[in-house]
């Protein structure tokens, strides 16, 4: 509704000149829950370091699976770095570049490993996209082909966070930022191990390492050991709209992404924040 003052037409806000930094004012308008723009999607992140470098005897019977899976599902495939991000790392390091300089350098790697994948299931007419692409136009990419691949890193670019070096929010927290932005059906983190041990199960304690097959985002966040995950993750979780879970999963395992996009659980669930909601 409209009114008119003089020569000024005034639409009628709740937010109208006030500012949009007051939570007080903003909540009764955007307290609502944001709206599932694709539900029927299944977000399916490839790990750069533990797949894709591993070569052909890991990534071709990753692609087969994926291949299988296209009739029974609609798929964004999203890739992260590996080994090379790191050499970058270490190089730009060395060069004093800042943490936002690093993180579209190691985002490049990911676009690669996405390349590579794409290719091997060009025929199935799925290809790689960039993230305008993946904001605007996926949709229709999804209605030609059943499945896309795209970059899993977040496109923040020169984007400085505090305090740190090497970026905090990586591949991991890139697909999931992605999957609860469109509201996906799920997210399935693609790995080397069967899930989060509460210690290294390749290090001095791997004897005492115990698999936890459930576990909360909080619980991520305090764990004291090393993670397959990004460290970050859990603080993006904590703040999921859609997203209850996400499921990690051993990709050398045959069979296992099948399942878990059945919804089966072979890995370990990590529950996000929308459970306390």
């Amino acid at each position: 509704m409209t009114r008119t003052s003089g020569n000024i037409k005034h639409v009628a806000s709740p937010l109208a000149r006030q500012t949009l930094l007051d939570g007080s004012l903003t909540r009764p308008v955007a307290g609502g829950h944001p709206m599932r723009l694709l539900p029927w999607l299944q977000v399916v992140k490839i790990g750069g370091r533990s797949i894709m470098d591993r070569g052909r005897d890991a990534i071709v019977p990753v692609v087969e699976e994926l291949r299988r899976l296209l009739p029974e599902h609609r798929l964004l495939i999203l890739t992260g770095a590996g080994i090379r991000a790191r050499h970058l790392y270490g190089v730009g390091l060395d060069l004093g570049l800042p943490a936002g300089s690093l993180a579209p350098l190691a985002a490049s790697e990911a676009g690669q490993n996405g390349h590579i994948l794409a290719a091997l299931l060009a025929l199935e007419g799925v290809s790689y996209v960039e993230h305008p692409t993946i904001a605007n136009q996926l949709a229709i990419h999804l209605s030609a082909a059943r499945a896309v691949v795209g970059s899993a890193f977040p496109p923040y670019h020169h984007h400085e966070f505090p305090h740190a070096r090497i970026p905090m929010h990586r591949a991991d927290v890139g697909a999931f930022l992605i999957a609860d932005a469109l509201g996906a059906a799920g997210l399935t983190l693609v790995e080397d191990v069967d899930g989060i041990y509460t210690d290294d199960p390749n290090g001095p304690e791997g004897s005492r390492a115990r698999l936890l097959r459930d576990v909360r985002h909080t619980e991520l966040a305090a764990h004291a050991g090393p993670l397959p995950v990004d460290r970050a993750l859990p603080e993006v979780m904590a703040n999921a709209q859609h997203l209850r879970q996400v499921q990690l999963i051993n990709g050398l395992v045959p069979g296992r992404l099948t399942a878990a996009l059945r919804g089966e659980h072979v890995g370990t669930f990590i529950r996000s924040g929308v459970d306390a909601a």
